[in-house]
């Protein structure tokens, strides 16, 4: 006498995401590092290129909008990683980094225009 009914699967002790297999491999230093310093490097090109080619009206206009395209890109970087350990730290360094080298031209220049 045979049983036509399928046999369920025993579920994993550990939870379904266990089951679904081996973790992921942890994202390399050097790939966690290149993809929070790359986002600096374009804040900083970025920063100055505003302090080259703006006049002293428009500078806190395109700092504000240098610092939401570091902003995308942190994101853009962060997630072309693939990895979700971490994600929140790197993006926060990322992040801070970007806020801080943007900061730190915005207050040279300001610095600068008041001395004129």
């Amino acid at each position: 006498m045979t049983d036509d009914t399928p046999e369920t699967p025993v579920p994993h002790p550990l939870g379904p995401a266990a089951a679904a297999g081996p973790a992921q491999p942890a994202l390399p230093r050097w790939a966690a590092v290149l993809s929070i310093v790359s986002v600096w490097v374009v804040a900083l090109v970025l920063g100055i290129l505003i302090a080259v080619l703006t006049r002293p009206a428009g500078i806190a206009s395109w700092l504000s909008l240098a610092l939401a395209v570091c902003a995308l890109l942190a994101f853009v970087a962060q997630l072309s990683t693939q990895q979700k350990d971490g994600f929140i730290g790197r993006l926060a360094a990322t992040l801070t980094g970007s806020f801080v080298i943007l900061g730190v031209i915005g207050a040279v220049l300001a610095l600068t225009v008041a001395a004129r």
